[in-house]
């Protein structure tokens, strides 16, 4: 990492660190994708199944995972003032924390899995698939947060290629777990979709075990000594490291959770054919959803990093480049994905009735896809920015008092039925896209004034 000085050298840094996180999360997401896509060639109940205890996993990950990001702006930060000494306890104290949070997920889970699917009033097919689906995926929750830290420690420096590199290993290995323990091959038992929790939890500990033998090999990263230098557990630490890291989770939580919640409300409405076809467009157009979430996450970096450093103007150029080039990207995939909705469909099932329903939630999907982006990305640039609070609000009040009340009412009291879950998700998403340009221009404002009362 470095502070560029001009937009050709700030366009190239911005590049050189964007690149490999793309390619990481697609290929993360990927592995959600052949959970999904193998399912569904079992069968329409496995693919419900897994729709629904994906669901119920998706936002809990998500929530945690971005309590953990916290620890991306901490080290970046450190990196632009150039206090690269605090960074190796930093990292070890959200190892602890990871672990923490790990153990607190399982315990839930233990206690509440049964009886939310119970209230969910499921076909008993779709419940015994769901509750097992997730029974095997907790098996890997412990090696997946804390392969999350290692991942946030080595991004935040700007090697963003070791977590491709991590990444890129992962996915044949659960491909081809996928493909033992759903269709009962490679000596594996047949499970369907049961089998693609097993399959993802084992690659989460490859991922882990992948991402401990980066921290020796990579020159780059191996004078911080982790797992080799560790330090006492320190509740100061994971103090500072919550207060930046709950509302981030909290405000990704609220935005992924629409999503499940719609998913299950879906579920006790609709049809299991409604169920597979909603989450065949979601599934798409949440792979689609990784690159303004990739630019997210590199502004994130190079905002800290150029905060860090007092490099104010820096931060609002990359800024201004991340965010319009995350809108860009989706309205050109919007036009992609009106095209080619139906032949996208097919490659998850062949139940015409599903893949026609399918392309229906797809023409949603492209409105709602250019507020997501925005709003992504205006979340990256305030996290670099260490400003999370006024966000998260500004999430909860568009997800949930706006996006979800508005969408349950439009599919119960109109014709748009199902798909009026969408338009209320649109309508969230847009909301919060508003609200974070309106905080990002009030905390710029702020810290330009602050600078010229200093100069003054």
């Amino acid at each position: 990492m470095y502070h560029a000085k001009t937009w050709k050298e700030k366009v190239t840094l911005f590049l050189a660190i964007l690149w490999p996180i793309m390619v990481t999360q697609i290929s993360f997401y990927a592995m959600n994708l052949v959970d999904t896509m193998m399912a569904g060639r079992v069968g329409t109940n496995d693919l419900a199944g897994v729709a629904i205890g994906s669901s119920l996993w998706m936002p809990i990950f998500t929530g945690i995972n971005g309590i953990l990001l916290a620890v991306t702006p901490i080290v970046a930060q450190y990196m632009g003032s150039g206090r690269r000494e605090k960074i190796t306890e930093s990292v070890i104290q959200a190892l602890y924390l990871s672990v923490i949070l790990a153990i607190i997920v399982v315990i839930a889970g233990a206690i509440f899995l049964e009886p939310v699917l119970v209230l969910m009033n499921l076909d008993s097919a779709v419940y015994h698939i769901s509750f097992h689906y997730l029974v095997g995926l907790s098996i890997g929750i412990i090696p997946l947060f804390a392969a999350n830290v290692l991942r946030n420690f080595f991004d935040a420096q700007g090697f963003t290629r070791i977590t491709m590199i991590i990444t890129v290993l992962a996915v044949p290995f659960n491909v081809l777990l996928n493909y033992g323990f759903i269709f009962g091959k490679l000596g594996l038992p047949a499970l369907g979709g049961i089998g693609a929790g097993y399959a993802t939890a084992i690659t989460y500990w490859i991922i882990f075990f992948f991402s401990i033998w980066m921290t020796f090999k990579v020159e780059v990263v191996r004078h911080y000594r982790l797992f080799i230098k560790w330090a006492v557990p320190s509740w100061k630490a994971w103090k500072e490291q919550l207060a930046i890291g709950i509302p981030i989770g909290l405000s990704i939580f609220f935005e992924a959770s629409i999503f499940a919640v719609v998913t299950l409300l879906i579920g006790m409405m609709f049809t299991t054919i409604t169920v597979a076809a909603h989450q065949i467009a979601l599934s798409f157009t949440s792979l689609i959803f990784m690159i303004p979430l990739s630019i997210s996450m590199a502004l994130t970096i190079v905002v800290g990093f150029s905060v860090g450093g007092n490099k104010y103007q820096s931060a609002k150029q990359y800024s201004h480049l991340g965010v319009w080039g995350g809108i860009g990207f989706l309205a050109i995939g919007a036009i992609f994905l009106y095209f080619f909705r139906e032949q996208i469909a097919y490659l998850y099932t062949t139940d015409a009735q599903v893949v026609q329903m399918a392309g229906q939630f797809f023409l949603i999907a492209i409105v709602y896809q250019i507020s997501d982006a925005a709003q992504s990305s205006l979340q990256g640039v305030l996290r670099g920015y260490k400003d999370v609070k006024i966000p998260f609000i500004t999430a909860f009040v568009s997800y949930w008092v706006i996006g979800i009340p508005a969408g349950y009412t439009l599919a119960s009291f109109t014709y748009l039925g199902p798909f009026g879950f969408w338009v209320g998700i649109t309508l969230g998403l847009t909301c919060a896209a508003i609200g974070f340009l309106v905080r990002l221009r009030i905390v710029v404002g702020r810290i330009s004034r602050e600078s010229l009362s200093l100069k003054g």
